[in-house]
């Protein structure tokens, strides 16, 4: 069987193929997904992908979903996995009645779901308002977080503390980036400095406000269970189905590790749904 994960980032498993708008990896295979996918049609068993329809428009998406439809062999699967906009709703009420009635305890949570909420669609600038929050040493919701965005949390924290312990020098920053990348940021730092210096400080920062909302960290749109069943439904999917992160139809897929790790849930704050092309 032949298994496609898009938007893989840096968790993939060999034995895929694995496609991801940059790439680190000699298995990972450098594409921009809005342009279509690189692949002939009736290609694969399995399509995965996991916290990307969010970065991309409606319109975008949907052209995503019918490019699954099209790679697809017949009675392929399809497995999504994106931010719950259900569950975290359903959180965010609950911390605020909790708030509203006096439990001081709440109130951390309760800013924990409004981060949730519209922090990923509204940021200007990279990580964000929850990147300052989890960032802060008097956390007293830790717990809870945990049980929201999990492995997330926790590499990040992890990251943080190597960040604090150890600073690598230039030359070793430099190598660990891709040539392409560093030619690409050397365009962008040009193209301000002229920005700069024809339109001033404001155009400058609305130049630098464009490129990151345009660099594919901002979420572009939220599902929930209803409205992205009727989305694969308009591209011709059929036995959908909610699922649990430990759940699929895909053969053997707990044993990639790419919604379980270890037993525990990488992303406990997802929707997670299947589908078969007829």
């Amino acid at each position: 069987m032949k298994y496609l994960n898009i938007g893989c980032g840096e968790l993939f498993d060999y034995s895929w193929t694995n496609i991801d708008i940059t790439s680190n990896s000699a298995m990972v295979l450098s594409h921009n997904i809005i342009k279509g996918l690189p692949f002939q049609k009736c290609s694969f068993d399995i399509c995965y992908s996991s916290h990307v329809l969010e970065h991309l428009t409606q319109d975008q998406a949907k052209n995503l979903l019918i490019e699954c439809m099209r790679v697809l062999k017949p009675d392929g699967i399809i497995r999504l996995v994106v931010p719950d906009l259900e569950v975290i709703a359903r959180n965010y009420l609950l911390a605020l009645e909790r708030s509203l009635s006096g439990n001081i305890e709440a109130q951390a949570d309760y800013k924990w779901m409004m981060l949730e909420l519209f922090d990923q669609m509204v940021r200007e600038f990279d990580g964000g308002e929850m990147g300052k929050y989890l960032s802060r040493s008097d956390l007293s919701n830790r717990e809870f977080i945990l049980s929201r965005i999990g492995y997330e949390a926790e590499q990040f924290w992890k990251k943080q503390g190597e960040n604090l312990s150890s600073k690598p020098n230039l030359i070793k920053k430099l190598s660990s980036k891709n040539f392409g990348l560093l030619v690409q940021k050397l365009r962008i730092v040009i193209a301000k400095f002229l920005v700069l210096i024809i339109a001033g400080k404001e155009s400058a920062k609305a130049f630098d406000i464009g490129l990151f909302r345009n660099s594919g960290e901002v979420h572009q749109w939220m599902y929930d269970r209803f409205s992205l069943a009727i989305l694969l439904e308009e591209c011709g999917f059929v036995n959908i189905r909610v699922c649990q992160a430990h759940e699929s139809r895909i053969p053997d897929f707990n044993s990639y590790g790419l919604d379980v790790i270890d037993g525990k849930v990488r992303k406990p704050d997802s929707l997670f749904i299947e589908a078969c092309k007829p």
